[in-house]
């Protein structure tokens, strides 16, 4: 009798068990998808969106990057981020530094790449010069327009740190310890300084514009990659290099 009261109680356990295991999941309510895989808590939810948001202002970020970096950079634009005439003129005297003789920098840049052209005629055909000058222009235009925003960014600086309200440091609109000058007063003397530099970049890359135009007749344009497929930007390099060897 033990043994079978054993049994019974054993076989009893045995399907509760099964019982449970076999027990319908919990449908989803009518209008809603069941649940797949775990369940998103709300804590998961918003991880979610913050990161959805993070790419989205990753990929943003990034467009914009690749857009100014296509951009093409002409002399006007470097000429806007650089000292002008009036502006040097007032560097030089107010901070005691060799003023720069624009005229003369200009003149010598343009007699340079004039008689560089010169030189390139015997060998070189039209179409090639017109690409060699085309780039060589370029990268002064470009040199000009860095050094001017970099110019830019400093007297920002210098700016910042000569305010009060700006600076939190006031320390730093002191005088420095025996007699040293202030990172303020730094800032506007290297700040000076590049804008004179910057200045002296912009006179090389006007006189390089203007050879430009003498030796090939045209005015010179920044170099502007147009959006086309691969295929088509091989086929017109292709005929460009073709069109270089003349005949």
């Amino acid at each position: 009798d033990g043994t079978v009261s054993l049994r019974s109680r054993t076989t009893a356990v045995l399907r509760g068990f099964r019982t449970r295991l076999a027990r319908p999941q919990q449908t989803a309510p009518e209008g809603e998808q069941p649940a797949q895989g775990r369940r998103t808590t709300p804590g998961r939810q918003r991880w979610i969106r913050i990161m959805a948001v993070k790419r989205s202002n990753k990929s943003a970020a990034s467009t914009r990057s690749t857009q100014n970096s296509m951009a093409p950079v002409t002399f006007t634009l470097a000429a806007s981020v650089c000292p002008n005439e009036q502006v040097a003129a007032a560097i030089a005297n107010r901070f005691a530094l060799n003023s720069v003789d624009y005229a003369a920098l200009r003149e010598a840049t343009e007699e340079m790449i004039g008689s560089h052209a010169r030189l390139l005629a015997d060998t070189v055909n039209e179409k090639a010069m017109a690409i060699h000058l085309q780039r060589l222009v370029g990268a002064l235009v470009g040199s000009a327009h860095s050094a001017g925003r970099f110019y830019g960014e400093k007297v920002s600086e210098a700016r910042d740190l000569t305010s009060r309200l700006a600076n939190d440091a006031r320390d730093e609109d002191r005088d420095g310890v025996l007699g040293f000058d202030s990172k303020a007063q730094r800032a506007r003397q290297f700040a000076a300084e590049l804008g004179l530099q910057a200045y002296s970049f912009l006179a090389a890359a006007e006189g390089a514009v203007d050879a430009f135009a003498a030796v090939t007749g045209e005015d010179w344009k920044p170099y502007q990659r147009s959006p086309m497929n691969p295929d088509t930007v091989n086929r017109q390099a292709a005929t460009a290099e073709l069109d270089a060897f003349g005949g």
